[in-house]
């Protein structure tokens, strides 16, 4: 896949040009409808689809104070995002000057770069530019004038609930994981690059790996059996979520330490891809740390009973 980081840049490609626009947060199966809507529309004639989104969202420079946790870093969209086939990706840098960039500058910028702008496809609650005071209303008012065509696709439902990342969001936050894939068309996963920690966990025999998240949105404290991918290779393990009250983590910090199975290697620095399995225990609070390490050793023979079935 190639990335392109300004709209310049679709001068670049081969017209006609056909965008499919959005944050994409969690690419979820309601942004995979406008992708995929956008690239059938292109090969049909015989054109380029682009994907276009943003980095960081435009939340978290324009409202930082209610900006949503998010579901995918842009590492991992891009990841979800190239799985669905993608060959051109642009990335635009949301900071506060493109903020303020009017809805017909924005679109005009878009169609004076693409050699030609056949279509614009976007979410049926999209908005756009300065004070997001550009809808689809008006982007197909723009396509007259820059003669392009507009598609608005219809909210995508699951069991008559519409698909949306906050709909996603609340869902993983209590724990419903069939409830957020069923939405996500894909299993809820964390995706974390390892980091180092305070090396308890091998002082007391079960050595385990801090995830630095790359996401926002967290399930439930508790302890969980997971599927956990490292350089493409798929290993099951642990995952612990929360404060660790028995041993003070770091400000009351919620932190997510992985231990695999029948893992010794140094990662430290390397990306894992983590998939909830099976909820197993809340966090506690124990009396001492061997009893601490006693319950560790109950949840790996736990694991290890749901590995062999």
């Amino acid at each position: 896949m190639e990335v392109l980081y300004r709209i310049a840049d679709l001068a670049r490609l081969e017209g006609p040009i056909f965008l499919a626009i959005g944050v994409f947060d969690g690419v979820h199966l309601g942004h995979q409808a406008v992708i995929s809507t956008s690239a059938r529309h292109a090969h049909a004639a015989d054109g380029t689809p682009v994907v276009l989104t943003f980095d960081p969202h435009p939340a978290k420079v324009l409202r930082p104070e209610k900006a949503p946790h998010l579901l995918t870093s842009t590492p991992h969209k891009l990841a979800l995002i190239t799985k669905l086939g993608v060959e051109h990706l642009l990335v635009v840098k949301f900071d506060r000057e493109f903020g303020e960039t009017a809805p017909d500058d924005f679109v005009a910028q878009l169609a004076g770069s693409a050699k030609p702008l056949r279509e614009i496809c976007v979410g049926h609650e999209w908005s756009f530019g300065r004070n997001r005071a550009g809808n689809l209303a008006l982007l197909h008012h723009l396509g007259t004038r820059h003669e392009f065509n507009v598609v608005g696709i219809p909210p995508v439902k699951v069991h008559g609930a519409v698909v949306s990342s906050t709909a996603i969001r609340a869902r993983i936050e209590r724990g419903d994981f069939p409830g957020a894939g069923a939405m996500l068309g894909r299993d809820y996963t964390i995706l974390g690059t390892v980091i180092e920690g305070d090396k308890l966990g091998r002082q007391l025999g079960f050595p385990t790996a801090n995830l630095s998240a790359h996401n926002e949105q967290f399930p439930p404290d508790g302890v969980y059996f997971v599927e956990a991918w490292l350089s493409g290779i798929l290993h099951h393990g642990l995952v612990n979520i929360g404060v660790r009250p028995t041993v003070a983590a770091r400000n009351g910090q919620r932190l997510i330490e992985l231990h695999l199975l029948d893992f010794r290697r140094d990662i430290y620095g390397q990306d894992v891809e983590v998939r909830f399995v099976k909820f197993l225990r809340p966090e506690k609070k124990f009396g001492t740390v061997e009893a601490l390490a006693q319950q560790i050793a109950a949840d790996v023979q736990t694991a290890r009973a749901l590995c062999a079935a």
